[in-house]
């Protein structure tokens, strides 16, 4: 084993670890931010059941939990096989080093612009009382639930999955 195969796969690792870190904070945390944004809601005269009503969730089913443990998965897959000095490795981490930086920005993207992103979903739902919500007031009592490492630990996750990605491709090149 060399010293590429073992670079590739300690960074895969590290962006399985960052992957996995979504959903786990969601399970830990998403009851208590489901809480404050029922309290905005309230505050804003908004029914609460308005959430259930269009499957607005804060913990880790459905897409939360199966799309970064999907990434996490593949990535888990990757490192065995690089580290087991097989071919395959070399061609997952090709593709699924680049689909996990490319994801990543994504999901940047999304956080960065999330009260546009809520507006317009809410928009398309065409719910009259989804409309009324003021969405910034409603993402920062959910957002302040979390406990305020969770953002510092927001900013490593990007930073491990840009770092660890392009790490893992430009290792893979070389073997």
């Amino acid at each position: 084993m060399n010293a590429l195969a073992i670079t590739t796969a300690v960074a895969q690792l590290l962006v399985a670890t960052a992957f996995l870190s979504i959903p786990l904070l969601r399970h830990r945390f998403g009851a208590v931010a489901k809480a404050a944004a029922v309290t905005e809601l309230e505050r804003q005269d908004i029914r609460p059941a308005v959430l259930e009503e269009n499957r607005l969730r804060f913990d880790a089913s459905g897409h939360e939990w199966w799309a970064p443990g999907s990434f996490a998965a593949v990535n888990i897959a990757a490192a065995a096989l690089n580290l087991a000095g097989s071919p395959w490795g070399t061609t997952l981490t090709w593709i699924f080093s680049s689909i996990a930086f490319l994801a990543n920005i994504a999901i940047l993207q999304s956080q960065l612009g999330a009260v546009k992103s809520v507006q317009a979903a809410f928009r398309r739902k065409g719910d009259a009382e989804l409309l009324r919500i003021d969405v910034p007031a409603f993402l920062r009592a959910a957002e302040g639930a979390f406990p305020a490492w969770t953002r510092v630990l927001q900013n490593v996750r990007h930073t491990v999955v840009f770092a660890g990605s392009a790490l893992a491709l430009t290792a893979a090149a070389l073997i």
